[in-house]
């Protein structure tokens, strides 16, 4: 079974891209937490696993991070890009 690890920082508006954002500024949120991204992962259609302790490598603070499985047919960045806007329909 194909993971892929997705962290709160690849959407948050309040990181540059150098800092670890994956998406662009439009589709960023400020501050997204784990439980957000996992319900947006659900949306997209995928199952999602919340790890609370886990932190993201250009951080310092965990944040935690959402293991998205059976992701065999999906490139990373078009999931990471699908979960993103669907955070911003959550949010809005």
């Amino acid at each position: 079974m194909v993971e892929n690890v997705v962290y709160p920082a690849y959407f948050d508006a309040d990181l540059s891209r150098s800092d670890g954002r994956r998406v662009p500024a439009d589709l960023a949120v400020s501050d997204p937490t784990v439980d957000e991204i996992a319900k947006a992962v659900q949306q997209v259609g995928y199952d999602a696993v919340i790890e609370r302790e886990k932190t993201y490598s250009r951080e310092f603070e965990p944040r935690g991070a959402v293991i998205v499985q059976g992701t065999e047919d999906t490139a990373k960045n078009d999931l990471v890009q699908a979960i993103a806007a669907y955070l911003g329909v959550l949010r809005a």
